[in-house]
């Protein structure tokens, strides 16, 4: 394989795991960048999974071209397994921005995704920046080349694409699959494959930096099926997740405020957070409790429908009488 890329261009990358020492000097990130070449990716890799942040990596979102839908996909993925997501971050494609980012975030939370920026063109700035925050380089990961070609079909505007012929199409296409590299660290737990009808890998870098694609079918799908990689290092293994509990109430926001800071007082040393939420030109507002032991929430039914005169509901609009949208109440 090796051989058959020499021959398609000098300035490809070599395959993961194979040694390359051409690379621009780097500035050692304070608390970030290890003193060794693993000793902050084996402690991250190890490290249980509490707490989850997002970065939303894209000039489109910021210009208003695209709306993100990434991000409330994973925050509904974070809830279910019981993971706190802890922040969500949208940055324009700019080299200093990411590396900012995705370093504070790694050193601060255990689950870190990031999402676009890892396509063909010149704007796809995601890998070379994310290897640049952890000194680290980009290589090809011959696995995810082979399952391109392999599962990639040809565009019928390029019909005279070849995967042999060097051409700038290839080269476009090779930045793709050009990952950040550690090399004290396995390179299959560096790009996971969690579909066997996808070529996209999910690249791991640092530990708990996982890099996604942007195109919500690809991130959704790469997302959902990680989850076995990661149940394992869940605080709750079993999966059980975080339960929310959904209270219909007629009283205003202003009314059930004394009674809500009590009990949220009571419920914080048991894990539980009390929400309030109003819903402007409805004559009913939402009252939530979420945590994770659901036999506690239980308990608490009884007490929560008094103290809010409301009842608890599956669905926020379940007791909304039908002309409830003519009319506003002050909250």
């Amino acid at each position: 394989m090796l051989n058959r890329l020499n021959l398609l261009t000098h300035h490809f990358t070599r395959t993961f795991g194979s040694a390359r020492t051409a690379a621009p000097a780097l500035s050692t990130p304070s608390l970030v960048l290890r003193s060794g070449p693993s000793a902050m990716t084996s402690a991250a890799q190890a490290k249980p999974i509490h707490t989850a942040a997002c970065l939303i990596i894209g000039d489109e979102v910021l210009g208003g071209k695209t709306i993100d839908t990434n991000s409330p996909f994973l925050a509904k993925f974070c809830f279910g397994l019981g993971i706190q997501l802890k922040r969500v971050e949208v940055i324009p494609d700019d080299e200093e921005d990411i590396i900012e980012a995705v370093r504070r975030m790694s050193a601060r939370y255990d689950f870190v995704v990031t999402s676009g920026g890892i396509g063909p063109t010149h704007d796809d700035i995601t890998y070379q920046s994310i290897a640049k925050a952890f000194g680290l380089k980009l290589q090809l990961y011959e696995p995810a080349f082979e399952r391109m070609k392999r599962l990639s079909r040809p565009h019928p505007m390029q019909p005279n694409f070849d995967w042999n012929t060097p051409s700038p199409g290839l080269t476009a296409k090779l930045r793709m699959v050009e990952l950040p590299f550690d090399p004290a660290i396995p390179a299959e737990q560096q790009g996971l494959f969690v579909a066997d009808d996808m070529w996209v890998p999910v690249a791991v870098v640092n530990g708990n930096v996982h890099i996604l694609p942007g195109v919500p079918r690809l991130f959704e799908r790469l997302l959902l099926n990680l989850k076995p990689h990661l149940v394992p290092r869940l605080s709750d293994p079993e999966g059980k997740g975080t339960f929310r509990f959904m209270f219909s109430t007629p009283l205003p926001e202003s009314a059930v405020a004394p009674y809500l800071t009590e009990l949220a007082a009571k419920v914080e040393p048991r894990g539980v957070k009390v929400g309030s939420y109003p819903r402007w030109g409805k004559k009913r507002n939402t009252v939530t409790l979420v945590g994770a032991d659901k036999a506690f929430l239980e308990s608490l039914v009884p007490e929560v429908e008094v103290g809010v005169q409301g009842k608890r509901v599956a669905k926020e609009d379940e007791l909304d009488p039908p002309s409830d949208s003519e009319h506003i109440y002050s909250q």
